[in-house]
């Protein structure tokens, strides 16, 4: 049975999809949108949703917490200083996926998100 089994895994290994989504969420933060598959945009969307709850109190510990999920150091401060200001009197959905077309070699579902 796979109650409560809501983890998506990309097809992936814990290591290669953390990995990712580190990767993933550091652009994401860096650039304030990007294009994707539909599936790791939708993997994404909480992961980065957390990470802004998190830089909304401007803590050390804070500060800590995020450089062990963001790979560059700029994008820890980026959030600390101005994403999470954006959005304090707001209590979550930070983000907007929009559906794009199909990737045309694969047929791939193409998706982008982006702050809102």
């Amino acid at each position: 049975m796979r109650h409560r089994k809501k983890k998506v895994t990309l097809d992936r290994k814990k290591a290669a999809r953390l990995a990712l989504l580190k990767t993933l969420a550091t652009q994401f933060v860096l650039y304030e949108k990007i294009t994707s598959t539909d599936a790791k945009v939708r993997a994404l969307r909480p992961f980065v949703e957390r990470l802004i709850t998190r830089g909304k109190k401007n803590t050390l510990f804070s500060r800590r917490h995020l450089l062990k999920f963001l790979t560059v150091p700029s994008a820890v401060s980026k959030i600390l200083e101005e994403i999470a200001p954006r959005y304090i009197d707001r209590p979550g959905g930070y983000t907007r996926i929009t559906k794009l077309n199909q990737r045309k070699g694969d047929g791939a579902h193409i998706a982008k998100i982006e702050f809102v």
